[in-house]
């Protein structure tokens, strides 16, 4: 019994001192490595891109200025991107690579809700710090003590819309039409329909779709026949533009309100300016905004990829300068010293607004209403918190 216990003791003691020699590792690191995960081939490549280069451009800004503070020198930053596809299993290889593989101390992304809940587990089980851009299904963090995001939620971003639909647009009969198969638009279709009714209006249909579908005339000639005042798109922007194009065709006269998976580039050349004008979304930032943060982000980034960042963009760059701060708060490489300061984050001035965190990792933020008319984007209004 004794050799038993002498055994299990130094198996013990050999652990302990791998765990404290990983530490020291991480702490006497030489450069600081983080993941990227992002939707770089797929139905919503765009998404991808878009997360790549603002990562791109945070990791340059960091060069230039001779690395990140860690303690008593600067240490270079390394970005590995993966592409998940947008695809839920191919998120979980990408997060069990960045860890397993490449030794990151921090992921940013997925940016879509059914990716980041597939690697939010996986980070979260092996400490390793998660910021997600863009994924707003309240699931992803729920539970997970080193999974944050820098978007605000999909039941502040459904309770928003809904509050525009009645008291803005003066809706008193809404539709909504859905992918069931996503969590994204799930979530916020159904925060939306709860939020709409307790604001005294009445869901005349509440359609729905699976993921790649293309042909929406059967959901929307029933959404028709229910004589909306509005219809409530919560989709990507690929999906969109072919539910706008389709309603036209059916004689669907309302108005038309999504969340911010419309903020894409793609949504005009997809869309058309006719169909979007007088449309309305919710979003993470407005670019006509008068916040020098903001104003600065913009013109960096058109300067090097010749076009405006959506939303996906000014997220992921506000995502990973999280990170980077919370590294240099930390004034180390070893990944729960690392959390505990992305933890403590208060008052952090994103190009998507001020960013703090309140015991949880949803940031407390606002969100503002987009009218898309004359072919751009025209800032409608704030909601705070």
């Amino acid at each position: 019994m004794k050799k038993i216990v002498l055994a299990l003791s130094l198996v013990t003691a050999l652990i302990v001192t791998g765990c404290s020699t990983g530490a020291s590792a991480g702490n006497s690191a030489s450069e600081v490595k983080v993941g990227l995960s992002a939707p770089l081939t797929g139905d919503i490549s765009q998404i991808g891109q878009s997360s790549k280069n603002a990562a791109e451009l945070a990791v340059e800004e960091v060069t230039s200025a001779g690395g990140l503070k860690v303690g008593d020198k600067k240490l270079p930053v390394k970005l590995i991107v993966g592409d998940d596809e947008n695809k839920p299993e191919s998120a979980a290889n990408v997060f069990q690579k960045l860890i397993n593989q490449d030794k990151v101390q921090g992921i940013i992304g997925p940016p879509t809700s059914k990716c980041a809940n597939a690697g939010a587990p996986i980070a979260d089980g092996a400490q390793t710090v998660m910021i997600s851009s863009w994924a707003t299904n309240v699931n992803v963090t729920k539970g997970k003590s080193y999974v944050f995001r820098a978007c605000f939620i999909d039941p502040f971003q459904g309770k928003v819309n809904a509050a525009f639909a009645a008291n803005t647009l003066k809706a008193k009969k809404a539709a909504v039409l859905y992918d069931v198969a996503s969590d994204y638009n799930k979530g916020l279709a159904e925060v939306f329909r709860d939020e709409f009714k307790k604001a005294g209006g009445e869901v005349v249909a509440f359609e729905s779709y699976q993921t790649k579908d293309t042909d929406f005339k059967s959901q929307l000639t029933k959404i028709k026949a229910a004589g909306p005042d509005v219809v409530f798109l919560p989709n990507y922007y690929n999906e969109v533009a072919l539910q706008l194009q389709q309603a036209k065709q059916l004689g669907l006269n309302a108005k038309f309100l999504g969340g911010d998976a419309w903020d894409s580039p793609d949504l005009f050349k997809l869309t058309g300016n006719d169909l979007l004008e007088g449309t309305y979304f919710s979003n993470h930032y407005a670019t006509d905004a008068d916040v020098p943060e903001l104003q600065d982000f913009i013109k960096k980034y058109k300067t090097k990829y010749n076009n405006v960042p959506d939303a996906t963009a000014a997220l992921t760059y506000d995502a990973i300068r999280i990170f980077f701060q919370g590294v240099e708060k930390a004034g180390s490489t070893d990944k729960k010293a690392i959390r505990d300061a992305v933890a403590a984050t208060k008052g952090f001035k994103g190009v998507t607004g001020s960013i703090s965190y309140a015991g949880s990792g949803d940031p407390v933020k606002s969100a503002v209403m987009i009218q898309i008319t004359g072919g751009k984007y025209k800032y409608a209004g704030t909601v705070n918190p």
